[in-house]
């Protein structure tokens, strides 16, 4: 008898599998849940890591698209190489040799922003149950990652200089992790800037114990004062086993999508395979714009303008903040970057008073997501970048009437 002429009860179909465990394990990003939340043009947000529109380079981008579909149509809108369009790579090896980290174009490899770059490194290095270290607190996305890998995430004390070497000396030598993760300049979520003798102790603890440092840089560019630190896969100790990674994101244009990763030769190639798995190469065109944009532009005079701006919006907040937050409050002052970190009395609880901020139009990110180890629920970051002074100023008023009315 077949299907066809059966005339009897059909059977219910059986459940589909299971999704894998990793995916379950993982939740989303609380700080996207968060954004969808104050969508509204009328909420004033210090909740998203966004640059400001207004100041992207728009009419300078579009003529880099006109100009290569104009003369390299053919060329632009094919499959390319998976390490990356090779005049944007020498642009890059040529902003990283100025900076003071001589670089040749062979040792980048172009992705989809940095974050692609942190799940290349994941898949490349990190089997279930290796050890990764990270600061405490720590960009959420790369929690994400290193959860999806499968890896053990150990949190190591940082304090208002950024991560502690002694802590680290401790947790490496007692958990024996394959790579540490750390944003050493205007951290994300903290704002903070690691100092150069502790980034020469990091550089020390990995050359001793045989580690990876992935070094990630996406704010380093947005400095508004004080002297630049020079990078930790700078630092000769380090050099061998550090892989940089950057981002045009923060400097150009999220929307682009485009980031880097700098890494020695091995590692770089393991990636390249990786990426050809995930999704062969980067946008052939979106690529070729970007190159054409940093030939026929001045990406330098573009960041100053740029800085400028987020002076002025940092300085509001931090001028605000006093004013705004309930007595007993601390908060950090960045030297660039786009975040202040903040922290409310003992015993207040930021995920809680978000809900009175929102109601009242305004929002900020509670910092209690961004913990490896356990949270402080007191703690909150505030971005400055999206907004103009006199925005921020409204902002203020409205999140120090949220928290007053919380607090009763």
């Amino acid at each position: 008898m077949t299907p066809s002429t059966y005339a009897g009860p059909v059977p219910a179909p059986a459940p589909a599998p299971p999704l894998a465990a990793r995916a379950a394990s993982v939740g989303s990003s609380p700080v996207r849940e968060i954004l969808a939340l104050t969508e509204r043009p009328d909420v004033i947000s210090f909740a998203g890591g966004l640059p400001a529109p207004e100041l992207f380079a728009a009419e300078e981008i579009r003529a880099a698209y006109d100009r290569v579909l104009a003369d390299e149509p053919r060329r632009v809108l094919q499959y390319s190489t998976t390490e990356g369009d090779p005049a944007l790579r020498a642009a890059v090896a040529g902003r990283l040799a100025a900076r003071g980290l001589p670089t040749v174009p062979d040792e980048l490899v172009v992705t989809t922003g940095s974050q692609q770059a942190l799940t290349l490194l994941a898949t490349a290095l990190l089997e279930p149950g290796d050890t990764v270290l990270v600061e405490d607190p720590t960009y959420l996305a790369a929690l994400q990652c290193f959860g999806f890998a499968g890896a053990r995430v150990v949190p190591v004390r940082s304090d208002d200089a950024g991560l502690d070497p002694v802590a680290l000396a401790e947790a490496v030598e007692r958990e024996r992790p394959k790579l540490l993760y750390l944003i050493p300049t205007f951290q994300n979520p903290t704002g903070r800037t690691l100092p150069l003798e502790r980034r020469r102790a990091v550089a020390e603890i990995a050359a001793r114990y045989g580690m990876w440092i992935v070094e990630d840089d996406p704010y380093g560019e947005l400095r508004f004062e004080g002297e630049s630190e020079p990078w930790v896969a700078a630092l000769p100790r380090a050099a061998d086993r550090t892989v940089l990674l950057g981002s045009f994101s923060k400097v150009l244009a999220p929307g682009l999508r485009l980031g880097w990763l700098r890494a020695p030769a091995a590692l770089r190639r393991a990636c390249v395979v990786v990426k050809q798995s995930l999704d062969l190469h980067c946008s052939t065109v979106d690529q070729a714009a970007a190159a054409r944009y940093l030939a026929d532009n001045d990406l330098d005079a573009h960041l100053a303008r740029v800085r400028d701006a987020y002076r002025v919006r940092r300085d509001a907040l931090l001028d605000g903040l006093a004013a705004a937050l309930p007595p007993g409050s601390t908060w950090n002052r960045p030297q660039g970057g786009m975040f202040v970190w903040a922290r409310l009395p003992e015993g207040r609880d930021a995920t809680e008073l978000l809900h009175d901020a929102v109601a009242r139009d305004v929002a900020y990110v509670p910092g209690a997501p961004f913990f490896a180890g356990p949270a402080d629920p007191a703690s909150l970051r505030l971005s400055f970048t999206t907004h103009s002074a006199e925005e921020i100023r409204e902002g203020l008023r409205r999140l120090g009437g949220a928290l007053r009315a919380g607090a009763r």
